[in-house]
């Protein structure tokens, strides 16, 4: 399994409420946030690791370039305009095969995670699994349609009736998945809503897989809420 962080956001409202270190290097439970994903992933089985980050966190980059990995570690250093557009960089420089794409402040438990993957290396039967959540706290939250079989049928800006679950962040796909976002590119799309309704127009048969609880780290207030729910408490 490869694996693919989003760390380019510029965590403006982190340092507007006072936090000096940029959003990659915020500590959660002791442990630098990107180095908390990378840590996970390892543990998950990464044959490769590629992250994007922007061109205005030094300090990211020096700490990246500082981790020694057994398997490849591909960083891209680039600004770009939206989440979707990060993820063409990151496309770019990684391997065919499956993997799993996320943000950098995207927080789960370990153990979900570890699950998740699981069930996505499982099982070839699908082109994507997305990990949802019932827990909603997102400023805008993006809701997912599904079926009683958990194959998703679209993705909603508003609730609908019926609705039981957000997008939690967490993205497993293949390769087949980068044509459909180059085209995006190419039409001038933007935004990584708009990229999982292209992937359902075109045909791709994508599940979710239900986790009880992901946070987002957006405010200051939200790194102690994530430090207490990566504790289980």
């Amino acid at each position: 399994m490869h694996y693919a962080i989003i760390a380019a956001g510029e965590g403006s409202r982190l340092a507007q409420e006072g936090v000096a270190k940029p959003k990659p290097l915020v500590e959660l439970n002791g442990e630098p946030m990107i180095m908390r994903l990378i840590n996970i992933f390892m543990r998950c089985n990464a044959q490769s690791i590629s992250i994007i980050i922007n061109d205005f966190m030094p300090e990211v980059k020096e700490f990246l370039n500082n981790i020694k990995l057994d398997v490849p570690l591909n960083i891209v250093v680039k600004s770009t305009p939206s989440s979707m557009h990060s993820f063409w960089e990151l496309s770019k420089v990684m391997k065919p095969g499956k993997f799993c794409l996320t943000t950098v402040d995207t927080i789960f438990r370990e153990d979900d995670f570890a699950r998740y993957i699981a069930a996505f290396e499982a099982n070839d039967t699908h082109d994507g699994m997305w990990a949802v959540t019932p827990f909603i706290e997102d400023e805008k939250p993006l809701y997912v349609d599904v079926d009683n079989d958990m194959n998703i049928k679209a993705f909603c800006d508003k609730p609908f009736d019926g609705a039981r679950y957000v997008s939690g962040g967490v993205y497993a796909m293949s390769h087949k998945a980068f044509p459909v976002l180059n085209n995006c590119i190419e039409q001038g799309i933007s935004r990584m809503r708009n990229f999982q309704r292209a992937l359902i127009a075109a045909g791709m048969h994508l599940k979710a897989y239900s986790i009880d609880k992901i946070i987002d780290v957006d405010h200051a207030s939200d790194i102690a809420v994530a430090n207490s729910f990566i504790k289980g408490e």
